[in-house]
């Protein structure tokens, strides 16, 4: 996720130091990048988590009962989670494992068992300890401690720092498991909602609650503890496929009329995501909502709501519908490679003008489009062509931003020169993996740049390579050059590398507007010198923009 460029820079100034305990091992704070072919080897059949969350301590005490399954052979069986859990006993396959044959250190647990192509393994591990804190979550991941009324509020964020965090796990994207159970309890007067579906609730003798939820395939940084003294809001929404889909918002005690509000943008928002891109993929579990201690985060079936309740001219919660568009663009189609982030957030990024073109039509789409236009900085390209972890693509030397405002340009401007037929069918055949989903013909699924692509050239007919090769794989903007003349206008597009980039140009010239086909990368306009000219009245263009790059310049100050 990612707030606005104001937002974000409030938070930044207003954030409060808080006390992280002891430093993180690079391992656990890394997620994603490379993988060695020890944890390659592995993929996560099923995870089964029992948590008590015991707030007035923070800490954990936990079991985790993990089903995996070795699609190489592997001399060993290494297993993601931070140090500050301490590992208290390991069973394989129901046997003790003897600590002479496992060790936790360096961000990992090994333990010391080779496995077969193709056999499967049931790891359970015990552990316990306090959780890193957050120091201004969801920016840096951990646990958020905080309290409404008196009573605990808590949550969790791990997009960039990943599962590993608080529960045993693979922490790279094709880790996902293929089903989940959690098992959380918590003290007595507080609810704790997360992924999936509700099984049931056990109350213990001394008044705690054990609430067991189950899930299907679900991104490991998208599972998610959430625990407060919550309302529940519920509902249903009849789909436009024929099911009809569970609605649940856990709002904080108090804040009702506001949680009301929020709750009547869930099925108007639905309906968008349905009617433009197609069946919400997780009609079988929730949409799911839950407020918490901080902004916000994708958490499939649960997404994270802090955003306050405030009003906005667009007349709908931006961070809600940012969040909620990531259950197709992250959870349904989750990007195979932290490189492959863009899929994720430019999609994310672009369904926000879009569903304000939905709602009130073209001024608010380019209106909420300049805004996001200003905050492209073309530091590095959005895509490397390696493999990388998540600080790699947020960090100083990776796109940062760029993954969700230059992506969602660059989306604006494609689907201008392929049409909307063309562009909504790819970006369907990339969520769904084929090109009619309907609800139970489709399953989450991983993806690529170079799918979105295909798919583009299956829907469109054309290899739009240069126009991909320009966007994503180079950090300057195209250049559109104007030479005016007595008799006209000349064109020409400046590239990086100086390739092919034919991309179409709409002017008007007097009023009156022409498209000029740029074939070869360049284009006339006739047009006498009197003429009044505008080029790309409509905005439909990702080109390099001095008058941005002057207000995105620092000035130096003068006397």
């Amino acid at each position: 996720m990612m707030a606005s460029f104001a937002l974000l820079l409030a938070a930044a100034l207003q954030a409060t130091p808080v006390d992280a305990g002891p430093p993180v091992h690079p391992m656990t704070l890394r997620s994603g990048g490379p993988v060695s072919a020890d944890r390659a080897a592995l993929r996560l059949a099923h995870a089964d988590l029992a948590i008590e969350a015991l707030p007035d301590r923070r800490m954990l005490s936990a079991r985790a009962t993990l089903t995996l399954t070795a699609h190489a052979t592997t001399p060993r069986i290494p297993i993601d989670l931070d140090d500050a859990l301490q590992v208290r006993s390991i069973r394989l396959d129901g046997q003790v494992v003897a600590q002479t044959r496992w060790r936790q250190a360096g961000g990992q647990v090994v333990i010391d068992a080779p496995l077969a192509s193709g056999q499967r393994a049931v790891v359970e591990i015990v552990y316990a300890g306090s959780p890193h804190v957050a120091k201004r979550a969801p920016w840096d991941d951990g646990f958020v401690w905080s309290e409404w009324q008196g009573k605990p509020w808590f949550g969790t964020t791990a997009q960039d720092s990943g599962c590993d965090l608080w529960w045993p796990c693979l922490d790279f994207p094709a880790g996902e498991p293929a089903s989940v159970d959690l098992h959380l309890t918590v003290p007595a007067g507080l609810s704790a909602p997360t992924n999936g579906v509700l099984r049931g609730i056990d109350t213990l003798p001394d008044g705690r609650t054990t609430w067991h939820w189950h899930a299907g395939p679900t991104n490991p940084y998208a599972l998610a503890i959430s625990v407060g003294p919550y309302r529940e809001i519920k509902g249903s929404y009849r789909s436009r496929f024929g099911n009809v889909i569970p609605l649940h918002f856990w709002h904080l005690a108090g804040k009702e009329a506001q949680a009301r509000q929020l709750f009547d943008e869930f099925a108007p928002t639905l309906d968008f995501f349905e009617s433009t891109i197609g069946p919400y993929p997780f009609g079988n579990e929730k949409v799911g909502v839950v407020e918490t201690p901080y902004l916000g985060m994708e958490h499939q079936t649960i997404n994270a709501y802090g955003n306050g309740y405030k009003a906005a001219p667009e007349g709908f919660d931006w961070l809600f519908q940012h969040e909620f568009s990531h259950e197709w663009f992250g959870n349904q189609m989750t990007a195979a490679d932290w490189d492959d982030f863009w899929l994720h957030e430019a999609f994310a990024s672009y369904m926000q003008p879009l569903y304000g073109k939905w709602r009130e039509g073209d001024a608010r789409y380019i209106a909420m489009l300049l805004i996001q236009r200003q905050r492209v900085a073309n530091r590095a390209p959005i895509v490397s062509g390696k493999s990388l972890t998540t600080r790699e693509v947020n960090g100083d030397t990776g796109p940062g931003t760029d993954v969700y405002f230059k992506g969602a340009w660059m989306l604006h401007s494609l689907r201008h020169l392929i049409g909307d037929r063309a562009f909504f069918a790819a970006t369907r055949r990339v969520v769904y993996g084929r090109p009619d989903p309907r609800p139970g013909n489709f399953t989450p699924r991983f993806a690529t740049t170079r799918d979105f692509e295909t798919a583009v050239a299956q829907e469109s007919g054309q290899d739009f390579g240069w126009f991909f090769d320009v966007y994503l794989r180079q950090a300057a903007l195209p250049d559109l050059i104007e030479r005016r003349s007595d008799t006209g206008l000349t064109l020409r597009w400046q590239v990086p590398g100086d390739g092919p980039f034919p991309l179409p140009v709409e002017v008007e010239v007097d009023g009156v507007r022409r498209t000029v086909p740029m074939t070869d990368g360049t284009g006339t306009v006739p047009a006498p010198r009197s003429a009044h000219i505008v080029v790309d009245p409509m905005a439909w263009l990702l080109r390099r923009s001095r008058a941005i790059e002057r207000m995105q310049t620092p000035r130096v100050a003068t006397p």
